[in-house]
Formats: C-alpha cells, structure tokens, sequence
C-alpha cells in the first residue's frame, strides 16, 4: 500500500504539469484567435465592399483578397460584422481574450462581470448605430444586418422617437444601476470624500489632545549637554504603532554644526510628508524633518550653542505641553491678478454699454423669407431602373468586346448625371479604360461621357452618363436645407447638389477666391445669382458689401435696388453697378487702397485677419478716434472678365492680381467670371491667385485644361452642370437655378426696407494722368464747358465732380478733367478724401471778374 501511495503522489506532479501545458496552450491560442480576428476585422472595415463580393470565393485562386488574412480574412469580417453585428464583433474578440485570460488563471478581469456587461453592448450598440446610420452609405457595415433588421422592425413598432426613447433609457439604466447613480448614493459619497478631506488637514494641524512631554527638565537637560539628539514622537495611544527609523539630512546653521537624528514612530494613517511639506513648520534647530506631526520646541531653549551630544528617549521623562505654547503659524502668499489697463477699460465700457453691436443701424432690418423663392414641386430623384439595367449592360458588353473585364459595377443616381464606378479584373490597365470614353459614348447614345479614372480615395473607375430626364435642383430647395440653414461659414455660398443628391456649400472666405468659366447660355449667370442671393440669406447689409462691375449692363442691374443696404462704390458715382471700363478701372485702384487702409488698421491692432479684428472691436478693445471702425466684407464681383481685359488690358489685371494676393486677410473676395477661358485672358499671375474654380460646360478641351488643368468641362451637357475644384479634387454639381423674378423680388424685399443714408463709400482714387494736368492749366486748353461748370460750382457752393456730370450730363472722364481744370485754374481747392471739394471764389461776381481776367 505505501509503494502504491508512494507511486500516486509521484503521478500527481506529472499530471498536474500536463494539465498546466494543456492550460496555456488553450489560453494562448483563444488569445492568439482573437488577434486574429481584431485584425481580420480591421482589415475588413477598411475594404469591405470589396471583401464583401470576395468572402464566398474560396476555391477560386484567380480572385484575390485585400484582407490581412485572405479569404478567411474575408470570410470572419462579413460573417461576423456585415451578416452580424457590425463593429460590435469587437467585443466577441475581446471576450476570447477574457475567456483566455481564465483559462491561463490570470486574474486581469472579473469574468462573469465583464461578460454581462459584454453582452448588454453587443445588443445595445447595433440597434444605436443602424438608429444613427439608417443603412445609408457605410451605415449597414457599422450597426450589420442583426442591428438595421432590430431598428427597423423597432421603428416600426413604436416609431423614431419610441425608438430613441427606448435607446436613451437603457444606456441611462445601465450606468444608473452599474455605478449607484442614485441621489443618496451620490451625496453620501460627496459626504464620504468631505469627511476624508477634514480628517487629513486635521491629522497635519497639531492637536491639543496630543501628548507632548517636552518640559522644563528636558530644556534643562538640552542647554546644559552637548549631544546629538534623538527625538521620540509618539502618536495617539489609541492607535496601534509602526516603529521606523529614518536618518534625516539637517541644514547647517553655522560651521562645524553637527546633524542630529531623529527616530521616530510612525502610524500607519499617516500622511506622507511629500503631500503636506508646504505647511509643516520647521523648528530654529534648522533640522529638515520628514515627519508629518512637526516637532515643535520653544524658541528659548536653545540660546547656548549646540554641540556633538546624543540623548536615548529613554533618558528623560516627557511631560504634556499646553496648547498655548505651541505656536503655529501658517503664511498664504496673496493672489495678484495683474489685469492689462487696456483690458480693464474695454471691460469696463463692455460692462456699461455691452458689446459693440454693428447691426444697431440697421435693428429693424428683416433677413429675406424663404418664401420669396419659387417651388418647382417635388425635386425627389425618380429612379428609372429599366435605363439603370440597359447602361449597365451596354457598358458590360462594350467593356468585354475590348477584353476588359469588370470585378464588380454600382450606380450612384444624381439630379443630371449617374455615375457607374466599376471595379477592373486584376491586370486590367486603367489606361484602356480611359481610351474608350468615345466608343461608350457612343453606345450610351449619350451627350457627354466623363471618365475619371481612378476616382479619388475610392479604387475604382467612374464612369458619368446623362439622365435622359434629368431633376431640376432649385434655389428653394438647397436655401431651405438644414445644412444651410445651420451653417457657422463666414460667407457661405450654396452652389446646388453633388452626383450623390447632397447640398454642396463652400466659404468664400477659405477659398478665398472664385473663377468661373463657362460658354453662354449654360448658366454661368444663374451661379453668379445663385452665389449672391446665398450670401443674402445669410448675412447682414452691415457685415457684406457687393462691389460689382457688369460690363454686359444687364445681367447685375436687377441689384441696383439694395444698392443701400449691400453695395460700395466710389465717392463721386452715381450708379453703384459699374459698367463703364474707366470706373472699373478706377474702382479696383479704389479697392487697393481700401485694402492697404485695413491693413493698416490690422497692424495697429495687433490682428492677423479680419475676423480677429472685428471681434476685438466688438469687444470695445480699439478705440474709433484712432480711425478704427467695424470692417464688413467686400466681395468683388465680375461678370464679363475678357471684356475687360480686351478694352483695359493691364490696368484691369494689375490690381486683380493684387487684391488676389493680398485681399484675403482683410475679408476681400473676388469673384471673377469670364465666357472665354483663353490664356490671354486668364492669365498665370491671375490662375495663381484663383485656387477655386467653377467650370460650366466650354467648348474645347483646350479651354477646360486652362480653367480647370484637366479636361471634363467641354464633356458638360450644359443648364447648370459644372465641375468646381478647390485644389485638390474636382466635384460635378447640378447648379441651383434661381429665375430672374426671384432676384427681382429678393432685391425689392430688401429694398423697401430701411437702409443706410448711402451706399458703402469706397475710397477716392486719384489716377496719374488726373494729378499730372493739376498746376498746368492752359486757359487756351479748357473745356467748352469750363465756365459753365465754375458757375454751377460757385453758385452751388459743392465742388462735386458727380454733380457736374448730372447737371452737365457728362461722362466721368469728362467731369473728372473739367474738375482738374478747375482746381489749377484755382477756382476750387485740392482732393478732399470722400468730402465735397472746397470752393474758392464765394459769389458769381468775383467769378465773372476772374473769368474776364482768364480770358485776357
């Protein structure tokens, strides 16, 4: 019998060392299998549309996986996230690792705890994202099948708002119950933690019931011995002590002064002395103690120097000492809060007066109502599928009858175009896609086939054919969006809707300038309004002014009527719409000089840009007597940009160069539209400058490459289709279409109300040839009408170069020269900025006589 035993307990190790292989190797390989799975899931979300077509494909070598994991990759990620539920497999993963963990007996998590909370998220957070997603776009791969199939039927059940009811509920359940979120529980704990926080600063404040038994005899003892010292502290007699001995570093009052020791007991409540040195006191021996109860002696027992002596706490006998003689004292250095003099008087005028409001002029001024625009009925997008399914197959089979094969094929509907991305076979070039563009539009039977080929970020190749009934996108319809309505852009500009249905809306002021290009008659005019009346319906006539030049004379004068309320022009113009080639030229000059003039007022301020500058005056920090003042933004906008360069050549382009350069900073935005994208007239100084574009339908593909540096604008189908790019990529937009009426009753609704006493006055410029004929007046040389125009001024008492081309009916340059003459005759004096010249000669005789006096 004992051999037997003998032999069992001799089995027993090697048994006990078989299961334990047996254990890890289990425990490894579940975590090992759940890596695998966190990176097959990985890899899955990053190419599922492609791994969802390869995950049935195993015995099919010619297929080939993007997983990291291949077709089993493949096949784990759509089993367990598409088919399943979604990214919430990530927890199964991580449960294999639990399960791992328990069998390796690694105590890391609480098992039936963490499974528990595993499984509520695995049912709660699928229905959460199909309730956020509605399976659209990437949505169904993110809640799976288990989560959207739960949504909807809940949906169906109860509705959207039962649905989120039921969602917020249990999440708030869960953390209710999991963390005691009851009100008693709360303040009990905040109870709990003021009570802990009240026993440590009493446990450092020195204690009256402490015993301290430092008496007269021990002072004798210390004044007459010349030791080194060890000091006994002992604690509350209620607790139970922890002896330590720690040899403490003392600071040396004098030379050749000894280091004394300390021993000390230590209760374990203690507080470490790292955590309350601020405020131990420290005692005239210099010593640096470590003790967080301070050792504190009287001051006048230390009057004889202290040499080498040692004293057991055995040796003398302590004695309690009256809380009188402790002496404790605890200095708090002030808080000075150094506040700028500048900064206290802003805040002071903010505090009496509030923040500078711009909009107080104009307090009663109504944003233009939806209203005003027309409803063209139901915009929705109607589907066609017999057309889907012929284009389909028409660009299978073209596709084939040149060898190319296609992996897989998708159809995105948009208002105007359907965009087709296929997939290539592997070693299929993208190169013999491109070539075919003309072949497919000619079995398409359609307008215009655009190819893009790759699609950014995407892997495939898009392929864009017209709608045979195509959806008209109307400026009520992208006006009224959500997405417009709650936008937070400094200048938002609403274009139309993307191939993918959605609004599109950029800042003008992150552009920060826009060039359009587009054949006539295909709805570059629509864009120009349709940018214009967006940033109508979002911005206050106090925060945007229009500068606008149409050298065309119709297409912008149906703005003439808030000309009050949102247009600039110069001192000395009537029309605020400029259409004659000298004002223009003159009115960019103008904008030069207003840009410098801002430029100015940045520096002094200390701003970087605009908006840093007009929130520093609203908050009352610049001063208006020093020339500071609220700058609205002024966006300049061209209708007819090659007419200009074609009548003014360099004189136009200089200053657009300029303002393109520089403008941004100061909140000026161009504009720039032209019918002829020709390299002469967009040039490179003026591409440089433009890194927006908008391209309606042109031509020739030479005038796409020199709008866009690509072609695809003279594959447009025309009525508002356009190509937009920001630099990085290029975007096909169905245009708003906003009509003429809309404009005209968008312009009266603002125009009947209360504006401004005049248009925003732009600065006074003065040309060279104007300042080079002031002081060399030939009286041979005047103007037919010079004596008529110096009775008018002289009479009127106004030197006005605008009231002599009313009262005259002259033309600016006209004016403008009689003007000069009149100054270097000295009638009239110098330029006055944006006030009337002054008038030199106070009545019509003493002009008479002087007229005589020039005539002889």
């Amino acid at each position: 019998m004992e051999k037997k035993s003998q032999k069992n307990r001799a089995a027993m190790p090697e048994t006990s060392k078989i299961l334990s292989k047996q254990r890890i190797f289990f425990g490894l390989t579940l975590i090992v299998f759940a890596g695998v799975l966190t990176l097959s899931f990985i890899s899955y979300l990053m190419n599922w549309k492609a791994d969802q077509s390869q995950a049935g494909t195993f015995l099919d070598k010619t297929v080939k996986s993007s997983n990291l994991f291949g077709k089993l990759g493949d096949w784990l990620g759509n089993i367990f996230i598409f088919e399943s539920i979604g990214i919430a497999s990530f927890i199964i993963a991580f449960l294999f690792v639990v399960l791992g963990t328990m069998i390796l007996k690694k105590k890391i998590f609480k098992p039936w705890m963490t499974f528990g909370h595993s499984l509520f998220f695995i049912c709660w957070l699928p229905i959460l994202l199909g309730a956020i997603t509605r399976g659209n776009g990437n949505g169904g791969v993110l809640s799976g099948v288990y989560g959207y199939q739960i949504m909807d039927s809940l949906s169906a059940i109860i509705g959207t708002v039962g649905l989120w009811v039921v969602l917020v509920v249990s999440i708030a359940l869960y953390f209710i119950l999991e963390f005691n979120l009851r009100p008693s529980s709360i303040k009990a704990k905040l109870d709990a933690i003021n009570e802990n926080a009240i026993g440590k600063v009493k446990s450092m404040m020195p204690n009256s019931d402490q015993d301290f038994d430092a008496d007269e005899e021990l002072e004798e003892e210390l004044h007459d011995e010349g030791q080194n010292i060890t000091v006994t502290e002992m604690s509350s007699p209620k607790k139970s002590p922890e002896v330590a001995k720690k040899n403490i570093a003392a600071q040396e009052v004098k030379e050749n002064q000894p280091i004394a020791e300390v021993e000390r007991i230590v209760t374990p409540n203690q507080t470490s002395f790292e955590e309350d040195k601020e405020i131990t006191p420290t005692l005239n021996l210099n010593i640096t103690t470590t003790s967080t109860i301070p050792t504190i002696k009287p001051e006048d027992a230390f009057d004889a120097p202290v040499s080498n002596f040692s004293t057991s706490s055995s040796s003398f006998s302590t004695s309690p000492v009256e809380p009188d003689e402790i002496k404790f004292k605890v200095e708090v250095a002030p808080v000075i809060d150094i506040i700028d003099e500048a900064d206290k008087q802003s805040q002071d005028l903010v505090d009496k007066h509030g923040l500078y409001d711009h909009r107080l002029d104009l307090a009663k001024f109504q944003m233009p109502p939806i209203d005003l625009l027309k409803e063209y009925g139901n915009e929705e997008i109607s589907i066609n599928k017999e057309e889907l399914e012929e284009n389909k197959n028409k660009i299978v089979g073209l596709l084939k009858t040149f060898n190319v094969g296609i992996a897989e094929i998708k159809a995105t509907i948009g208002p105007t175009v359907t965009l087709y991305e296929i997939v290539p076979e592997a070693g299929i070039r993208v190169a013999s896609i491109k070539k075919l563009q003309d072949d497919i539009a000619l079995n398409l039977s359609a307008l215009g086939i655009r190819i893009i080929a790759p699609m950014p970020g995407k892997g495939t190749i898009g392929i864009e054919v017209p709608r045979k009934n195509p959806t008209m996108v109307s400026m009520r319809s992208v006006i009224a969006s959500q997405k417009f309505q709650n936008t937070d852009m400094d200048l938002p500009v609403v274009f139309g809707k993307t191939i993918s249905n959605e609004v599109f809306m950029a800042d003008l002021s992150k552009m920060p300038h826009l060039l359009m290009a587009g054949a006539t008659g295909q709805g570059k005019s629509v864009g120009i309004n349709a940018i214009l009346t967006s940033l109508l319906y979002k911005k206050h006539p106090s925060e945007l002014k229009f500068v606008m030049v149409d050298p065309k004379k119709v297409e912008l004068s149906l703005y003439s009527k808030i000309e009050r309320h949102y247009l600039a022009k110069l001192p000395d113009s009537d029309d605020a719409i400029i259409t004659d080639t000298n004002k223009v030229i003159n009115t960019l000059n103008s904008l030069c000089v207003e840009m410098d003039q801002r430029y100015d007022l940045l520096k002094n301020a200390f701003c970087k840009n605009l908006k840093e500058y007009n929130k520093k005056f609203t908050e009352r920090k610049l001063n208006p007597e020093n020339g500071h003042r609220y700058l609205p933004y002024i966006v300049l906008v061209v209708d007819e940009f090659a007419d200009l360069i074609m009548t003014a050549g360099k004189e136009v382009e200089l200053p657009i160069a300029r303002l393109a350069q520089l403008a941004r900073a100061v909140g000026i935005h161009l504009i720039v539209a032209t019918q002829r994208p020709s390299v002469n007239v967009i040039t490179g100084m003026i591409k440089a400058n433009f890194p927006a574009r908008a391209a309606f339908r042109v031509i020739s593909s030479v005038d796409s490459r020199t709008i866009l540096d690509s072609t695809g604008a003279d594959q447009l189908i025309g009525k508002g289709d356009m190509l937009y790019f920001n630099g990085n990529e290029i975007l096909r937009l169905q245009c708003a279409f906003v009509d003429t009426p809309e404009v005209e009753r968008l312009a009266e609704f603002i125009g009947e109300q209360k504006g401004y006493a005049s248009a925003f006055l732009l600065p006074e410029y003065v040309s060279e040839e104007s300042t080079s004929t002031v002081g060399a007046f030939d009286p041979n040389e005047k103007d037919a009408l010079f004596e008529d125009a110096a009775r008018i001024i002289v009479s009127t008492q106004q030197g006005s170069t605008s009231m002599l081309q009313r009262q005259l009916k002259l033309g600016y340059n006209r004016a403008g020269r009689i003007m000069d003459q009149l100054e270097a005759s000295g009638i009239v004096g110098g330029f006055n900025g944006a006030k009337a010249r002054e008038v030199l000669i106070s009545d019509l005789y003493s002009l008479e006589q002087f007229l005589e006096d020039l005539r002889n």
